[in-house]
C-alpha cells in the first residue's frame, strides 16, 4: 500500500473514540460563567498531586517556597501509595465532572474534556491491578529505585545551597527504603506472573552491582553531591556526609535486593511477551490503547507496521542506489553503510566526545532554520548529556528529560554511548532533530510557555502525541532542507525503524514472538547493529505498547497537514499549522478535533 493512501485509509475520526462534539464545533459564548471555577479546580489538582510525588515536584520546579519540605523527600514506591494514587485520581475525576461544560467558554470546555480524558487514562491501570500497563514490572534493567534515583538525583535535583545539599543527603537517607518498597511490591505482584523475564532481571543484577561496586567515596551518588556543592562554593562535609549514607544504608539495601532478584528469577514465567503473565492480553490491548490513544488492536497495529515496513523500505532502496549501494537487501545495505569507516567515531572517550560536540552544532544550525515554519519560537536552553555509564546497559538509547516549569534547570537530551558503532554519522542529525529541535525540545518548550494553558495541563505527557510530533519534526527537517547527501538514508531509516516498532512490539506481546525473533528482524529490516537493536527489544519487552506511539502518532500529524493544507490553500502557513503545540498534548482524536475547528475558524476569518 502506498504511504498516501495508507494516510487516508487510517483517518480517525472524533466521534469514533468518544470524544465529545463540542471539541469539533466552534462555541459561541466567549466567556463562561463557570470558566473561574474551573481554573480553581485546575490549580488545586496541580498543587495536590505534589503530594502524591515530591520527585514530580522536583522535576517540575515546585518544590520551593511553601512545598520547600517536598525537596527531602522522594516519591513513595509501595502497594498503599498507588492506592492513594488511584483514589486522588478517582476523586479528581469526580471533581472535573461536578463542573458543567455548559458553563464554560470554548477553550475552558477543551480544557476540561482534556484533563478528564487524562484521569481516565491513569485509571485503566486501576482496572487491571498494576502499577502501568505500559510498566507492569516492578523491578526490571529499566525499572527501579537502584535504576530510577541516582539519575534523578543528578539531573534533576538541583543544588544551588546548602538547603539545597541538605535536601539531597535527605534524599540518599530515604533511597534504601524506596529500594525496599521496589522488593515488597514485587513480592506482592509476583504469585500473578508479573515478574521480568530472566534475561530482564540478570541485567538488572548487573547494573545494581554496578552500582554497588565503587567504594562509597566513589560512588557516583558521592561524587555529584561533591562536585556540585564545589562549584556553588557551598562549604561543609558533603562527601564525607554523603559516604556514611552510602556505606551504611544504600550499598546493604543494594545487597539485601540483589539477593532478593536472584531468588525472583525462579518465579519468572518462560518467554518475553506479556502474554506470558495471568490476564496479560487485556494489559497488552489496555497498553495499545493507552500509548497509541487510539482503539487499534493489536493485529491492525501489526498490519500498519508491515504495510510501512515495505512502503519505506522502497524509498530506501532508491536513496541507497543513489550513494551507490545496490546489493543485498535494503537491511543488509544499510548495515554495510554502519560499517564504513567515514561513518563511525572512534569507540573511545574523545570519539564520544566528538560525537556530542557534533550534536550541538546540530542543533544550533536546526535553530537558523526554524522561523520558516514556526512563530513565537522559544529559545529554552538545552544540554546534551551521555547516558551515565552505570545504566546505559539497559538504558534506551536516546531519550529527554523536559526543563521544569520555573526554568530553574535546562531540559536535557541524553544519548547512551556504550558503543559509538552505534551511532554512524549519517543517522545522527536526525536523531538530533527528533529529540531536540523541532522536536521533543522544541514541542515542550512551547507547551511550558504556554500562558493560556493551565499549568495542570502542562504537566501531562501521552506518547502519542509527543513521540508523533518528534517524528513529524525529522520529517519537518527533511522538508526545510535539513538532510545532505546520505543523512537522507538515516532520516528514512528512522521512519523505517519506528514502522518496525509496530510490527516487533505486537509480535512479540501478542504473537508471541521470541525477543531473539524480534531482535533478528529489527537487526534485517533496518539494519541497525546487533547491540543496538538487542537493546530497542529489550525495551519494548518491558515497557509494553509505548513503541507503537511514534509511527500512529506520526501517521496523524502528516495527515493532518495534508488536510489543512488542502482546506486553506494559500491561506496554509507552517507556522499556523504548528501553532497548535501552544495548546498542550492533546489525545489523538482531540488533535484531529481541534484541528478541524481551527481549519473552520481559519476559513470563517478569510470570509470576514
Amino acid at each position: 500500500m502506498e504511504r498516501r493512501q495508507f494516510l487516508k485509509t487510517s483517518a480517525m475520526g472524533a466521534a469514533a473514540t468518544g470524544f465529545s462534539a463540542s471539541l469539533a464545533t466552534p462555541a459561541l459564548a466567549a466567556e463562561g460563567a463557570g470558566d473561574a471555577a474551573l481554573n480553581a479546580l485546575f490549580d488545586t489538582l496541580f498543587y495536590e498531586r505534589f503530594d502524591l510525588s515530591p520527585q514530580g515536584a522536583t522535576a517540575t520546579g515546585f518544590d520551593k517556597g511553601p512545598r520547600a519540605a517536598l525537596r527531602s523527600k522522594l516519591d513513595d514506591r509501595s502497594g498503599a501509595a498507588v492506592a492513594k494514587a488511584n483514589a486522588w485520581h478517582k476523586s479528581a475525576l469526580q471533581r472535573l465532572n461536578a463542573i458543567s461544560p455548559a458553563s464554560l467558554s470554548p477553550a475552558a470546555r477543551r480544557h476540561r474534556e482534556l484533563a478528564i480524558w487524562y484521569q481516565n487514562r491513569a485509571l485503566t491501570s486501576a482496572k487491571l491491578d498494576v502499577g502501568s500497563v505500559q510498566n507492569p514490572y516492578v523491578i526490571s534493567q529499566r525499572e527501579g529505585a537502584y535504576f530510577e534515583l541516582p539519575d534523578f538525583l543528578d539531573s534533576q535535583h538541583t543544588i544551588t545551597t546548602a538547603a539545597d545539599a541538605e535536601a539531597y543527603l535527605a534524599r540518599l537517607e530515604a533511597m534504601p527504603d524506596a529500594i525496599e518498597q521496589d522488593s515488597e511490591r514485587q513480592k506482592e505482584l509476583a504469585p500473578r506472573g508479573l515478574v521480568a523475564p530472566v534475561w530482564a532481571l540478570d541485567m538488572a543484577l548487573g547494573q545494581m552491582r554496578a552500582l554497588r561496586k565503587p567504594a562509597p567515596d566513589a560512588s557516583g551518588m558521592v561524587k555529584s553531591l561533591e562536585r556540585r556543592a564545589a562549584a556553588k562554593g557551598i562549604a561543609g562535609n558533603w562527601a564525607g556526609r554523603a559516604s556514611a549514607i552510602v556505606a551504611g544504608k544504600i550499598y546493604p539495601a543494594l545487597d539485601r535486593q540483589i539477593a532478593y532478584v536472584e531468588s525472583l528469577k525462579s518465579q519468572s514465567p518462560a518467554g518475553d511477551g506479556i502474554w506470558r503473565v495471568k490476564g496479560g492480553e487485556a494489559i497488552y490491548a489496555a497498553a495499545l490503547a493507552e500509548a497509541t490513544t487510539t482503539s487499534f488492536t493489536p493485529d491492525e497495529v501489526h498490519k500498519i507496521g508491515l504495510a510501512q515496513v515495505a512502503d519505506l523500505s522502497a524509498q530506501l532502496d532508491a536513496v541507497l542506489r543513489e550513494a551507490g549501494l545496490t546489493q543485498g537487501s535494503v537491511g543488509a545495505r544499510l548495515a554495510e553503510l554502519n560499517k564504513r569507516p567515514e561513518q563511525l567515531y572512534d569507540n573511545t572517550d574523545e570519539g564520544r566526545a566528538a560525537l556530542l560536540e557534533s550534536l550541538n552544532v546540530g542543533i544550533e544550525s536546526m535553530r537558523k532554520l526554524l522561523p520558516r515554519a514556526f512563530n513565537d519560537i522559544p529559545t529554552d536552553p538545552l544540554e546534551i548529556r551521555r547516558v551515565p555509564v552505570e545504566i546505559q546497559d539497559g538504558a534506551p538509547n536516546g531519550y529527554y528529560y523536559r526543563a521544569p516549569l520555573d526554568g530553574s534547570r535546562p531540559a536535557i537530551y541524553w544519548i547512551n554511548l556504550r558503543d559509538t558503532l552505534d551511532w554512524p554519522k549519517y543517522g545522527l542529525p536526525d536523531l538530533t532533530y527528533h529529540e531536540g529541535v523541532p522536536g521533543h525540545h522544541l514541542q515542550l518548550s512551547y507547551v511550558n510557555h504556554a500562558g493560556a494553558l493551565p499549568l495542570l495541563l502542562r504537566n501531562v505527557f501521552n506518547s502519542a502525541y509527543t513521540e508523533g510530533w518528534a517524528l513529524y519534526a525529522e520529517q519537518l527537517a527533511s522538508d526545510l532542507g535539513a538532510f545532505s547527501g546520505v543523512e537522507r538514508a538515516g532520516y528514512l531509516q528512522s521512519l523505517l525503524f519506528r514502522a518496525t516498532r509496530l510490527v516487533v512490539d505486537t509480535g512479540m506481546h501478542a504473537k508471541r514472538w521470541s525477543r531473539a525473533q524480534a531482535t533478528a528482524y529489527m537487526v534485517e529490516t533496518t539494519g541497525f547493529p546487533q547491540g543496538r537493536s538487542q537493546s530497542e527489544i529489550d525495551r519494548y519487552i518491558c515497557m509494553i505498547g509505548q513503541a507503537c506511539s511514534y509511527k500512529i502518532g506520526h501517521n496523524v500529524w502528516v495527515r493532518l497537514r495534508e488536510k489543512a493544507q488542502a482546506a486553506l490553500g494559500s491561506q496554509f502557513t507552517l507556522g499556523w499549522f504548528h501553532d497548535v503545540l501552544k495548546e498542550g498534548i492533546l489525545p489523538l482524536a482531540m488533535l484531529e478535533a481541534r484541528m478541524d475547528q481551527r481549519i473552520a475558524e481559519a476559513r470563517l476569518a478569510s470570509k470576514g
